[in-house]
């Protein structure tokens, strides 16, 4: 049994009027489910962080890459032969 990350779900059939799962979920995410199997989350707009957001700067990749680059290695490896 799979363990749901939020206690509102709907079905794919209440999906046809979102607004009354929207309403019913009071901004909190949805888990939708399709043959009482989960297949995805309805996530409102007010659930998501608005927080102030930036783009990294170029020294930061470069900082984040070479720190990571031992954990990374194997997979490029990996990926070169590809």
């Amino acid at each position: 049994m799979t363990r749901l990350a939020t206690p509102n779900i709907c079905t794919m059939t209440e999906l046809r009027e979102p607004q009354k799962v929207f309403d019913r979920a009071n901004g909190q995410p949805v888990a939708i489910l399709k043959n009482s199997a989960l297949v995805g989350y309805l996530v409102p707009a007010e659930a998501v962080d608005q927080g102030d957001h930036r783009v990294a700067t170029l020294e930061e990749v470069m900082e984040s890459l070479n720190r990571r680059r031992e954990i990374n290695q194997p997979v490029l490896d990996y990926l070169r032969d590809k």
